[in-house]
């Protein structure tokens, strides 16, 4: 039977769900676009580039992975909520110029400046300031669950949005999700409780040295590499192995992705109960490093497709919950900012690592190529996870609470 200490508190529920629908909404103006640029982009100067497109989509990453850290320490320094703000307000206001764009080149000027609203690790870092350690998975569950429900809906919705308002009015309603975003910040999100004062000032050097949260940086590098290579090759294999007509694919993202949320919340909630974080963990990454090796043989067929793809979303769903949530407990009190920025600019390394070299790989070597070197870095990543020294466990949690 589950304690009362074991459940959230009301005021953990309250800032762990406002700030899930802050990633949200953010991640819902992110997501809108992807369906639908790149057809609507042939239309305008600069759209014969397949070049300039992709920068013009891509981009957002790049000023995000330069920025994650600057915006987490300046979160340590200034506190969550103003950074947090000032984020949100940078991503209005580069969806605004690129509504306003009439080029391809203009809209990737807007794309940048959304970028530079790089609050993931200040969201983080104040999901972790107002949650226990025992509560601390879950948290971060909830905004994984609240980035994927979002994305299955942004491939239904986006072509609808797109023909009744046109890409000027998806880029103005990005830009009014990100004001929304702001008034749940400063109107709905409980104040963090005050930090506990630190003996001396934890040096950033050792934040980012730090052996265990160095195996976590490589954990989530590996991961969204791994992702995002699936995903160079997964759409053309449900086209021709499975005879799924592009046009249908998003049912099948969709189902998976909420099937797979179901599938993740039973072994994270035990997991807490019994201390038994490491034995999931690292269950999760053997359990895609055995998606990675089917897929290297190259199945064919529907259900083997979706049932692989299936599988690979409950491990990524714990790891992407696991993950953030083990950096913020194991990094200093003073520094979870940092931590978790130089955990979000790996992130993002990860994903254009990961569609870059995945779709080298499979130019030159073809489909199955692509999921051996995802077996590869899975390889690696397990390897360097069995040699994690801290593991965050029920006494260690209770102790904290």
């Amino acid at each position: 039977m589950t304690s009362s200490s074991e459940r959230m508190t009301a005021r953990e529920l309250r800032a762990s769900t406002s700030l899930a629908s802050i990633f949200a909404l953010r991640m819902l103006g992110l997501f809108l676009i992807l369906p639908v640029f790149a057809v609507h982009a042939r239309g305008l100067p600069g759209g014969e580039s397949a070049a300039l497109v992709g920068f013009a989509l891509g981009v957002y990453g790049l000023t995000q992975a330069v920025l994650h850290l600057p915006f987490g320490l300046a979160s340590d320094r200034f506190g969550r909520k103003p950074v947090i703000v000032a984020g949100l307000a940078l991503f209005a206001i580069g969806s605004f110029v690129a509504a306003d764009a009439q080029t391809v080149a203009g809209i990737a000027v807007g794309r940048a400046i959304q970028g530079a609203g790089a609050i993931s690790a200040a969201v983080t870092a104040f999901i972790a300031d107002s949650t226990r350690d025992s509560q601390r998975t879950k948290a971060m569950a909830m905004v994984g669950g609240s980035i994927g429900i979002t994305f299955a809906l942004s491939l239904v919705l986006a072509p609808a949005i797109y023909a009744a308002i046109g890409m000027d009015g998806l880029f103005d309603a990005t830009g009014l999700l990100a004001l929304a975003a702001i008034a749940v910040v400063l109107f709905v999100v409980p104040p963090a409780p005050p930090a506990a004062e630190a003996e001396r000032a934890t040096r950033l050097r050792d934040v980012a040295l730090d052996a265990d949260l160095l195996r976590l940086n490589l954990g989530i590098l590996v991961l969204h590499c791994v992702q995002m290579a699936m995903f160079v090759v997964l759409p053309g294999w449900l086209v021709e192995r499975a005879g799924l007509p592009l046009s249908q694919h998003w049912q099948l993202y969709l189902a998976v992705v909420l099937l797979s949320f179901a599938l993740m919340l039973p072994p994270l909630f035990w997991s807490e109960r019994r201390g038994r974080l490491r034995a999931v963990f690292l269950g999760a990454v053997a359990l895609l490093l055995m998606v990675a090796l089917l897929l290297a043989t190259q199945p064919a067929g529907l259900w083997p497709l979706a049932g692989l793809l299936l599988l690979f979303f409950a491990g990524f769903n714990v790891l992407e919950a696991s993950l953030p949530s083990l950096v913020s407990r194991l990094a200093p009190a003073d520094a979870k900012g940092a931590a978790l920025g130089i955990y979000n600019t790996t992130q993002a390394l990860g994903l254009f690592a990961g569609g870059a070299v995945g779709g080298w790989v499979q130019a030159r070597w073809g489909g199955g190529a692509v999921f051996g070197m995802c077996a590869a870095l899975l390889v690696v990543w397990l390897a360097a996870a069995l040699g994690q020294r801290r593991w965050p466990g029920r006494a260690a949690a209770a102790a904290a609470a």
